[in-house]
């Protein structure tokens, strides 16, 4: 899959998160001075970060929607920034078609939409447009399920046919199960565990369980002390063939990704 100039190959790469918001809940108000979120983007890339993934809105369990304007105004001059000091990937973390545009024209080189391109069907048409590849979220509004695995993979299915019929092709698009969004505790134990049944969907795979709750219940730790839950659901992804995580600690990340991976033969 080609993101920005990087080819990324059959192996699991690192995006890695920078939240420039007051609210994230994991690491609110930290990054949401430029200054502070290039530095971090620079520790972020030294450490192996692979692409940065920019979100100027928290999605926590009930967060507020704020305005396209105000996301605009706390992303952009980061993307370009990071686009103008470094070489590296950089995704924009939006369900919302005129942020993801104004973020491409800053140079954002892939969209990352939790609604899975349905919030508004305008989405789909505006990643084709710029011919700019999509991380497909699964996400809901109503979580009632008849059959949960297949019922995810149904949904997801849907979202890749709505970047298709924009004009995408099947290699601009990835899948993200969605850990933490529309499940409960044990349907996101789950869908970890079952990831592999995603590649039906022939398409590669992100991983997104970085500090989640899931790991906080399971632990029994507040979301500062979830590095090693974390770590655990990181050799899962490339157990299962994710060709990303996403996450926050990229150093640890990488390194057990590496060891996992020589473990496995993979390298």
């Amino acid at each position: 899959m080609i993101i920005g100039n990087k080819n990324f190959e059959k192996h699991t790469h690192i995006m890695g998160i920078l939240n420039v918001t007051p609210d994230s809940f994991s690491d609110g108000g930290k990054y949401n001075n430029t200054d502070n979120a290039i530095r971090y983007a620079h520790h972020m890339i030294t450490d192996g970060a692979d692409i940065i993934d920019i979100g100027g809105e928290s999605t926590r369990p009930g967060y507020t929607q704020i305005s396209d304007e105000e996301e605009i105004e706390r992303v952009c001059t980061v993307i370009e920034k990071i686009k103008n000091n470094f070489d590296i990937p950089v995704s924009i973390d939006t369900y919302k078609p005129y942020v993801a545009q104004q973020a491409i024209k800053s140079g954002a080189d892939l969209i990352n939409d939790i609604w899975g391109l349905k919030f508004d069907y305008k989405m789909a048409d505006m990643a084709a447009k710029y011919k700019k590849p999509v991380c497909i979220m699964h996400n809901r509004k109503n979580p009632v399920y008849k059959d949960f695995i297949n019922d995810v993979i149904s949904d997801l299915d849907e979202s890749i046919r709505l970047a298709l019929n924009a004009g995408l092709t099947k290699d601009m698009i990835m899948v993200d199960p969605g850990v933490g969004f529309a499940k409960s505790y044990e349907q996101n134990i789950i869908i970890t565990n079952n990831l592999e049944k995603l590649h039906a969907l022939d398409v590669p795979l992100l991983l997104g369980t970085s500090r989640k709750s899931m790991i906080g219940i399971t632990l029994d730790l507040p979301v500062e002390e979830r590095l090693e839950g974390t770590l655990a659901t990181t050799v899962f992804a490339v157990l299962k063939d994710c060709l990303f995580v996403r996450v926050h600690d990229i150093k640890e990340n990488k390194r057990i990704i590496t060891m996992s991976e020589k473990l496995l033969g993979k390298i």
